[in-house]
């Protein structure tokens, strides 16, 4: 596949996985644009052991880690939320519920963590994200499920269950 096609193929898909680990569209556009540079000038590089969308959500994934750990920040949560047309008491609720499960996603640990969000916000499959971490899809499975369980836990108990 050319350049060009390749870029047009998976530009979206790219760029939706970094959102999800983002969360700030002008970074995942710029760790878009280098996962797309980086393929083109290492395209030697793929040994198509996997799909050419796998090998290119490995590279940003790759690119994420390394700026998160050049700026060294921590994740931070959005101050506002978008107006949706509800109520106030509906909105505080919803922001609640929002910031709880938010929070208990930040305190998972990793891999759970990713993988979870990969498979949720990501919307990639197990296989994909077995690949991502160079392990099998039932890893990743498995992995997936247990962040699932985990999760629901410290929700559970955030709601004195």
């Amino acid at each position: 596949m050319t350049q060009e096609k390749l870029y047009e193929a998976y530009y979206m898909r790219v760029f939706s996985f970094v959102m999800t680990l983002a969360g700030d569209r002008a970074q995942a556009e710029e760790i878009t644009q280098e996962t797309f540079f980086r393929a083109f000038s290492k395209r030697s590089d793929f040994r198509g052991e996997s799909d050419e969308a796998t090998w290119l959500c490995a590279i940003a994934r790759n690119l994420f880690l390394d700026e998160k750990r050049r700026q060294g920040k921590q994740e931070v949560l959005p101050e506002e939320l978008p107006d949706t047309g509800k109520g106030i008491e509906q909105t505080a609720a919803d922001r609640d519920t929002s910031f709880r499960i938010h929070m208990a996603l930040h305190a998972l640990e990793e891999p759970y963590r990713e993988a979870f969000e990969l498979r949720v916000f990501g919307e990639l499959s197990f296989r994909e994200i077995g690949m991502i971490f160079g392990k099998t899809e039932n890893w990743a499975r498995v992995t997936y499920h247990r962040a699932r369980l985990r999760l629901q836990e410290r929700m559970d108990e955030s709601n004195g269950v």
